[in-house]
């Protein structure tokens, strides 16, 4: 069991939760072992979500950059994002428990459309939690949640935006946990949910890993991701950590520029703290009071990171990097009009760095980039963002 990678992970939790924790870790164990429920969540992986995604060759944006650029289409999964990979497998777990209740957090609102849709299918009752300033950036999303049934929660505190919509859900799950799951949408949290969200996320690098190897008869040289909390990232890092050939690059968020403190780099910035359940790098001042994340992008709007990843950095198996707001909106605008393709801002960040890697590569080289979720949800903001309005509501 990964209670701890390294010196980062745990459960750091209000006692009372401690119980549910155990009770669900040992759930989650006792269901991975078992083919039935195995092959049902790849059943739905497959006849609902859509699943396989494909992994496409960017043949003009290799010709452009220099390299051979593989798209891993997660954004043409059911709901527009890798995210409803983990929901079907935990609300699979919550079904298996029998809870009736099902609450989540959300940021970009992929995490929590997914949700909704999910409980949608299976018949449960859904609360997303969301920042009051994510509630305005994402209100396409919202609706989507309600039109599925779901109830959204404008969380009115701190920053207004993904942490906050946490704290509130971990508050309501500390008081409901009896009949209540708490689907994790990151890499995130208390011990299982990391090692947990990894395992219904791995199915992104295991696909990927067939299909290179069916293309180019040989694995990537580089492997790359957006992360936020973690969740894409660690599912497309997943089958090849084993690989030393091949390389791991992680991409943050830089918001403004790293030096003006306005961005949502923890890796570059942050120091070992707790937070959500976990121990990991946060984003924290002199007193390690957790600092403000900032980020053109909800979804990586958080000012920690998974456990997993940080003791990646530590041991380093994966590098992490950073593109800024406008950085990873000129990569959204070259992916658009080069391969008509829109991506979500999320990914456009692991874009902007692909593209500079790409430039120290070979022609006969290849990365494969994550595409972990589409643009629709973000139209508002790349539309105000180029208009030179900014991006805030």
């Amino acid at each position: 069991m990964e209670r701890y990678y390294g010196s980062y992970g745990g459960q750091f939790v209000a006692e009372s939760l401690m119980n549910t924790l155990k009770e669900l870790e040992t759930a989650f164990e006792q269901a991975i072992q078992d083919k039935g429920f195995m092959e049902e969540y790849a059943y739905y992986l497959k006849e609902y979500v859509g699943r396989e995604t494909p992994l496409y060759y960017a043949k003009r944006l290799s010709e452009r950059f220099g390299t051979k650029i593989y798209l891993k289409r997660e954004d043409l999964n059911h709901t527009g994002a890798h995210k409803i990979n983990n929901v079907i497998g935990q609300l699979l777990l919550a079904k298996r428990m029998g809870k009736k209740k099902v609450i989540a957090e959300t940021g970009a609102g992929q995490h929590g459309v997914a949700t909704a849709t999910g409980a949608a299918l299976f018949q449960m009752d859904c609360t997303v939690y969301m920042g009051k300033e994510d509630v305005a950036r994402q209100a396409l999303n919202v609706f989507r949640m309600e039109m599925l049934g779901a109830k959204v929660v404008s969380v009115e505190s701190g920053s207004n935006t993904l942490k906050d919509a946490t704290n509130e859900a971990i508050r309501t799950w500390a008081k409901t946990a009896e009949d209540t799951f708490y689907v994790i949408g990151s890499a995130v949290g208390p011990h299982p949910y990391p090692r947990m969200v990894k395992e219904f996320q791995r199915i992104i690098s295991k696909e990927a890993r067939a299909q290179i190897l069916e293309k180019e008869h040989r694995l990537p040289d580089v492997v790359i991701a957006c992360v936020g909390g973690g969740s894409n990232a660690i599912g497309m890092f997943a089958e090849f950590l084993d690989d030393p050939s091949v390389e791991l690059i992680g991409v943050e968020a830089a918001g403004l520029g790293i030096e003006t403190g306005q961005h949502a780099s923890a890796m570059a910035l942050g120091k070992p703290g707790t937070l959500h359940g976990m121990k990991s790098y946060l984003l924290q001042d002199q007193d390690g009071n957790v600092q403000l994340a900032h980020s053109i992008s909800a979804g990586l709007d958080y000012p920690g990171v998974g456990p997993e990843h940080a003791y990646l950095k530590d041991s380093g198996r994966a590098s992490y990097v950073s593109a800024t707001d406008k950085e990873a909106m000129d990569a959204l605008k070259v992916l658009c009009e080069t391969e008509g393709i829109i991506p979500a801002i999320e990914s456009a960040h692991a874009l902007a760095y692909a593209f500079k890697k790409a430039r120290t590569m070979t022609q006969d080289q290849t990365m494969i980039v994550c595409l972990s979720g589409r643009g629709d949800k973000d139209v508002n903001t790349v539309a105000d963002y180029f208009a030179g309005k900014g991006y805030m509501n």
